[in-house]
């Protein structure tokens, strides 16, 4: 069966980097797109990133040139590169994947992924 499994997460400081990875088994990785996502206590899942099979990437205007998506396919991981980290950015973070071939814009949307990892909590105090 499909398994993602995040790690890296821990507690930072402001102003810190931290690198989270996600292992993923079970499936053809090169061909999935991974995303990335977060969510804070009492708020909805957020879209952070994401990158195609083809290497095309997509941020979210939060987290844009603070952190940066990438994937090793012959690792079958994807990584999540988070610099400069803010309070704000104190959250559980979860990788995705799905086969679907469609615009980039499309895996902004948490519900049109096929599987989830089981999350990895970062706490970023000020």
């Amino acid at each position: 069966q499909v398994q993602l499994v995040e790690s890296g997460g821990r507690l930072v400081q402001a102003g810190d980097s931290l690198r989270l990875s996600c292992a993923a088994s079970g499936l053809t990785f090169s061909t999935y797109v991974m995303g990335w996502f977060r969510q804070a206590p009492g708020k909805e899942r957020e879209f952070l990133s994401v990158i195609r099979p083809s290497g095309s990437l997509y941020y979210a205007d939060s987290v844009k040139g603070r952190f940066t998506i990438s994937r090793d396919n012959a690792k079958n991981t994807v990584y999540l590169q988070m610099n400069r980290l803010k309070p704000e950015d104190t959250a559980i973070y979860y990788c995705a994947a799905d086969p679907a071939a469609r615009v980039i814009s499309y895996f902004t949307d948490p519900h049109v992924y096929d599987y989830w990892g089981q999350g990895t909590q970062v706490t970023v105090s000020s």
